[in-house]
């Protein structure tokens, strides 16, 4: 399929957008293929970043090497952290589509177009084994079984199952009906069999291949087949009137009513529009919204409104592709046809592609619009009303537990900074915040004890270390969020002591590097970069700041006591009460030598003062 592969690598400097970044595009950029294809931007370690597809890779790949100011952030951002560019040159755009949903599926780049999905769905599962039961599921096993759905409503689900059950006599044991063991006589018929809901299998009082017919019957109407359906409750209420069974007959002919009111109730939208996937989207700057209707013989029988994240900026096109692959896979849809609001190219050539302007395929699409439209609404109204509740802590708390993908709203957030000149008199500081307002009274000062010279990371070690130790012992709560300032080296240090603590499942810990506010996660080579304008970052950088200026306070205070102490506190008899009075009232040492007997005496008494003068090389012991 591939004539042939380009692979160009360029080193990519993590800094803004910036004339040496265009500079290194503009070695490769003669190079580039001029083909349709696929391009990848690549980090240093080889993982795909963005999977993009063109017409003309040349031309596409420029837009993402330019100076225009109105350039995304997220945009931005993914170039900064593309360490390379791959090429990969198919003979069509069609092939083009086809290895791009590939890409995505298999290696889910972060910056390609993502469903939103946290929810299991429902499933109706028909088992793949001698006498298939048929049950609900949330999960999917590849075992030959069959999946119908998903189903969005646990209680639209429950009424599907409990027609097939009225309607058809399955069982609900999950006993293994192989002919060897039916053949033993294993089992016995349970209650099921006595209230008619089962035929008694497990007794061979009936056949496989009745019960597969039956099954079959089961499989259609959960496609939507009702036509099937009807057809062969018709057919077995006429078997059962000319065998004079009239009793059957009746009972099957209280089936085919529960069916029909059931299909009465089903939406019926066109009787001219037999099988089709009908889609609509809408989308803001981040969230696109993109509404499913399936149709079957004329009747809507699924309909749902996912949730899908731009991480890049992205056609409507391209996004409309995406999710109308990722949803018909999802659906096991067969249908051939498809109804969207706009053209799309689609990776299965087979599959024909419908923008109506009149007609019932074209209130069909209008009605899925309307469903995603109300959903978008519906779901901004929630936030809205979400925001007007919240208190402003809360809303940021909340903004920076989504931002760093947090299990908890981190309530609870310590940040921890070392400070020392050339190594002298080091220190460090613990500040607390508690729901997003300074904590003073839980702040902690460390003397760094274990380390000598300026070593940063070993002392963001040890005070990490000795705060959640003592927290520990004492079983205090820990904070849900550790703030280090600064980068990787200082983060995996202080990631060393939590683990040595074994709580850093417990707790999420990040660092922030202070030249471009990169926020660095443990074990992920890429910093996360939020928006310089979010409340979340604002928060992060008020805490990292307020930490930095406890330290730095407390160093000044331990030089300046340490000053004390080898200047005054030499002098036999002078403590470092007598040396702060003396400094207090003198301003300095130099002051303090140019003073008088008298006037020493005045501030700390004769005894002291004479000390003093002694010590300064006076002979102080005369009055004048």
């Amino acid at each position: 399929m591939y004539r042939k592969r380009y692979l160009y690598k360029c080193l990519f400097l993590f800094l803004s957008l910036s004339s040496m970044k265009y500079a290194d595009y503009e070695l490769i950029r003669d190079t580039i293929p001029t083909d349709p294809g696929i391009y990848q931007f690549k980090a240093e370690d080889n993982t795909i970043l963005y999977v993009g597809k063109a017409k003309n890779i040349k031309k596409r790949v420029a837009s993402y090497f330019t100076n225009r100011k109105d350039l995304a952030y997220k945009t931005r951002t993914l170039v900064k952290m593309a360490h390379h560019l791959e090429f990969i040159i198919v003979h069509n755009e069609s092939d083009a589509l086809l290895l791009e949903n590939t890409l995505i599926k298999r290696h889910l780049p972060r910056f390609n177009v993502m469903l939103k999905d946290g929810k299991n769905y429902t499933y109706l599962c028909i088992k793949n084994e001698p006498f298939p039961r048929v049950f609900f599921t949330r999960r999917v096993i590849r075992d030959g079984s069959t999946y119908f759905g998903p189903y969005t409503s646990k209680a639209r689900t429950k009424i599907i199952m409990d027609l097939i059950r009225t309607l058809f006599p399955i069982r609900t044991c999950n006993y293994p009906l192989t002919p060897e063991n039916i053949a033993k006589g294993k089992y016995k018929i349970c209650l099921e069999y006595h209230i008619k809901r089962c035929n008694g299998p497990c007794e061979g009082l009936e056949d496989e291949r009745t019960y597969l017919d039956r099954i079959q019957q089961v499989s259609n109407v959960l496609k939507g087949n009702f036509g099937e359906v009807k057809r062969h409750l018709n057919n077995l209420m006429d078997f059962h009137v000319e065998n004079l069974e009239f009793e059957k007959a009746q009972s099957v002919k209280e089936k085919l009513a529960v069916f029909e009111d059931y299909q009465a109730k089903s939406t019926v939208v066109s009787t001219s529009v037999s099988n089709v996937d009908v889609f609509s989207l809408v989308y803001d700057d981040q969230t696109a919204f993109v509404n499913y209707l399936r149709i079957v013989n004329g009747a809507m029988i699924y309909t749902n409104t996912f949730e899908f994240t731009i991480n890049l900026d992205a056609e409507p096109e391209d996004i409309l592709t995406y999710a109308v692959d990722h949803i018909m896979e999802r659906y096991s849809s067969s249908a051939t046809e498809i109804i969207v609001p706009i053209p799309i190219e689609v990776a299965d050539n087979t599959l024909k592609v419908i923008v109506p302007k009149i007609g019932d395929k074209k209130k069909l699409l209008d009605l899925s619009m309307k469903n995603a439209q109300f959903f978008m609404q519906q779901l901004n109204q929630e936030k809205a009303t979400r925001a007007k509740r919240q208190t402003r802590a809360e809303r940021v708390l909340t903004t920076l537990q989504k931002d760093l993908q947090m299990d908890q709203v981190p309530f609870h957030i310590e940040c921890f900074d070392n400070s020392n000149i050339q190594g002298s008199n080091p220190v460090a500081s613990c500040v607390v915040f508690k729901n997003a307002k300074p904590s003073k009274s839980d702040y902690r000062k460390f003397n760094i004890k274990s380390v000598e010279g300026p070593n940063d990371f070993a002392s963001m070690k040890e005070v990490v270390f000795r705060r959640y130790r003592r927290m520990l012992d004492e079983e205090t709560p820990l904070p849900e969020l550790i703030v280090i300032d600064g980068g990787k080296g200082q983060l995996n240090a202080a990631v060393e002591s939590l683990q040595e603590l074994g709580i850093l499942s417990k707790v999420t810990v990040i660092g922030i590097a202070k030249r471009l506010e990169e926020i660095f996660m443990p074990g992920d080579p890429y910093p996360l970069y939020i928006n310089k304008k979010s409340e979340s970052l604002i928060l992060i950088q008020q805490i990292r700041n307020e930490a930095h200026r406890f330290a730095i306070t407390f160093h000044r205070n331990q030089r300046s006591k340490n000053f004390i102490k080898t200047e005054l506190t030499e002098i036999p008899g002078i403590g470092g009460k007598t040396s702060e009075k003396l400094l207090k009232h003198f301003h300095s040492v130099r002051q303090i030598k140019k003073a008088t007997l008298a006037e020493l005496e005045q501030v700390i008494g004769k005894r002291p003062a004479v000390r003093v003068k002694q010590y300064f090389g006076e002979d102080s012991g005369e009055e004048e």
